[in-house]
């Protein structure tokens, strides 16, 4: 086994207990340390017998001779200081948790993913045998069926609202600093008990006690339930001391662990887990651990730097967002907020360096009249982000991929995912920069005064004075087609937009406002933005809705050379593995648009070209689109940045005209 040469990032109490345990492990030694005092450095350094000593993270992570980072630095600073040791090349063993929030999670992750890192979260407990043994347990049904999960960690520290304990600021309150464990037990043995190496609540609800001058939270307890009505009763707090323990109660017996987070502790040593079967004599099982925790935890980050994960019972990197996120959720439940966590603290990257477009730039470019800025063929959609740090970590990334279009509309999460958007663009001055659709007019709104009113609204709400590219989100045949053309040319004329088209319009009526345009020497629509995907629209996902997949619209948009802006462009997770087919009939949503003998069909020839090209089918699916004769743009709407990655990868997918034909069953006509 290499020896990792480790860089200490901070130099607080736990870098002391990894500093010692390095000593005691024969897979790493400590080869800096880093603090924001070069004085405080100096000393840990001297204590250790640590050979360099820094006074800023910076250099320590400019080290060249460095191999990998213990990060320990207050929870707010875990983010900045991954993502950074990360791009400079440095394996991330990272103190719980990894960041404030799962959105925040999801950012690091894939800095580590895009750098090939290796990367974990520091659950000591998760790599000590005892822990392997209590998975072991649940795993062989020694208790029966799992039903209730007690897990407790909880103590009483001095009330000092300047510790970082109690400090909003230093992201203080139990749930963050020890709750995790419980939840991060409670979901591994939840996993276990199902089967997998751990399991995500289907529920979280809580209460707690929120400090008035703290602003955080000083106790609170969870009830977790997750699948097969497994239940896990969490329990955490700062200002208050229960027993931190574990007891699992199955249906035919019950486990108790007396010392589940610290294991063994520092030194190699015996741990117990006590099992009571019904019907039998207690047991107590003894397990020999041969080094202290953190040396085992050391040895783990060793064992696995090659895979860049550490398998179960570790941290794996999903592993640790299915934490995050019921964290995030346990917070709701009780009102827990933090100053990083404000529209403020997102004005810069989670990193505090500067946006970029990272090179090289795979994204290809296409143009409209009206509108002077470059539009990239991939649009981020704003339909799924929920506050400003989820939208924060996705636009963050699609922007520094060379994404630089972003699809809204006034109805979306009531003005939210517009406001979102607008204050992403304010928070990173990038207005120039980047092209903005807003879309209104929806039904039963669809009139020239609602569409004028709606559209200064969402103006507002973007934080600027024009839009980019207006769609009117449906169309109202009742009213004449010019007068639409008249109120966008108004807009147009008065500089609050740059070009303007349809979305769900049909070709006839298409027609009919550019014909008006022309005979009145006006603006004409530039382009349309119905459904397209390589599934075809069995029935409307909403009411009013227009594919343009059909033969009759794919060949009017190639003679005419028609833009396409084409929402559910990967057919809205029909192309994901698990979420269509026969076994997924619970669907009725999938099921009314989608379901047909010819879409299936188009299904099983996109997974088998995706597993020869070796990428996800909806990147496959999504290529499909790209390719079109006509200029097309595909409106995406990714959850997660691993989404975006999917269909990013589609940029890089060449397809054969005899592929587009197979794909969409096209060779059928020489069968």
């Amino acid at each position: 086994m290499k020896q990792v040469r480790w860089g200490l990032l901070a130099a607080g109490n736990i870098a002391k207990a990894f500093a010692a345990a390095l000593g005691e492990s024969e897979s790493g030694k400590a080869l800096a340390v880093a603090s924001r005092s070069a004085e405080k450095a100096g000393k840990f350094a001297e204590e250790f017998k640590i050979p360099r000593a820094y006074g800023s993270y910076g250099e320590l992570l400019a080290d060249a001779e460095i191999d990998a980072v213990y990060i320990s630095t207050p929870h707010p600073m875990h983010a900045e200081w991954a993502i950074k040791a990360a791009d400079a090349g440095k394996h991330i063993l990272c103190e719980k948790p990894l960041t404030m929030n799962q959105y925040d999670a999801m950012t690091v992750i894939e800095a580590a993913r895009r750098n090939d890192v290796f990367l974990m979260e520091a659950f000591m407990y998760r790599c000590n045998p005892q822990t392997a043994r209590l998975v072991e347990l649940i795993r062989d049904g020694a208790i029966g069926q799992v039903r209730i999960i007690n897990a407790v960690f909880s103590f009483q520290c001095g009330y000092n609202l300047q510790s970082r304990l109690l400090k909003a600021a230093l992201g203080g309150g139990g749930i963050l600093d020890v709750g995790c464990y419980t939840v991060s037990m409670s979901r591994l043995l939840a996993g276990a008990a199902l089967g997998r190496d751990f399991a995500d609540p289907i529920d979280v609800q809580a209460a707690g006690h929120v400090g008035a001058e703290s602003r955080v939270d000083e106790w609170t307890s969870a009830v977790m339930r997750f699948e097969g009505d497994i239940v896990a009763r969490v329990s955490t707090g700062v200002q208050v001391n229960q027993d931190s323990t574990v007891t699992v109660h199955g249906s035919g017996g019950r486990i108790h662990v007396p010392a589940p987070w610290f294991c063994n502790g520092r030194v190699a040593g015996k741990t117990t887990i006590h099992l009571a079967r019904a019907g039998k004599q207690a047991e107590e099982i003894v397990v020999d651990v041969p080094k202290g925790i953190y040396a085992i935890e050391a040895d783990v980050v060793t064992a696995n730097i090659e895979r860049r994960q550490a398998p179960a019972p570790a941290m794996s990197w999903a592993d640790t967002m299915g934490n995050m996120a019921a964290l995030d959720r346990w917070r709701k439940a009780i009102g827990v907020n933090y100053p990083c966590e404000t529209v403020e603290a997102y004005a810069t990257p989670l990193d505090k360096r500067t946006l970029r477009i990272r090179e090289p730039n795979r994204m290809s470019y296409g143009t409209l009249p009206g509108v002077q800025k470059d539009i990239s063929r991939l649009i981020m959609g704003t339909m799924t982000q929920k506050n400003i740090a989820n939208a924060t970590a996705l636009f963050d990334d699609f922007f520094a991929r060379g994404g630089n279009a972003f699809d809204t509309a006034y109805i979306y999460g009531g003005g939210d995912t517009e406001r979102f958007l607008g204050q992403w663009i304010a928070n990173r001055g990038l207005r120039e920069q980047v092209v903005v659709i807003i879309k209104g007019a929806h039904s039963p709104h669809c009139n020239p005064k609602a569409l004028v009113e709606q559209f200064n609204e969402s103006l507002e709400r973007i934080q600027s004075d024009y839009a980019d590219i207006y769609f009117m989100h449906r169309d109202n045949p009742e009213i004449p087609a010019g007068e639409f053309v008249d109120v966008l040319n108004e807009l147009t004329a008065a500089g609050r937009l740059r070009a303007f088209g349809g979305s769900n319009w049909t070709k006839e009526r298409f027609a009919e406002a550019n014909d008006y345009a022309r005979r009145n020497d006006k603006t004409p629509f530039a382009a349309v933005s119905n459904n397209f995907s390589l599934a075809q629209m069995v029935n409307p996902v909403w009411a009013g809705c227009v594919a343009s997949s059909t033969p009759q619209y794919r060949a009017w948009h190639k003679a005419g050379q028609v833009p396409l802006f084409a929402w559910s462009s990967q057919a809205r997770g029909f192309f994901i593995p698990g979420r269509a087919g026969p076994d997924k009939l619970d669907n009725a949503h999938m099921v009314h648009c989608w379901y047909s003998d010819d879409n299936f069909e188009r299904r099983r020839r996109c997974f088998e070209l995706a597993e020869k090209r070796r990428v996800e089918p909806v990147t496959i699916a999504l290529a499909y689109a790209l390719h079109q004769p006509f200029p097309l743009y595909a409106m995406i709407g990714p959850a997660t940045i691993n989404e975006t990655v999917d269909s990013f990868r589609a940029l890089d997918v060449a397809l054969s005209e005899k592929e587009l034909e197979w794909l969409n069953l096209e060779d059928r006509a020489c069968d």
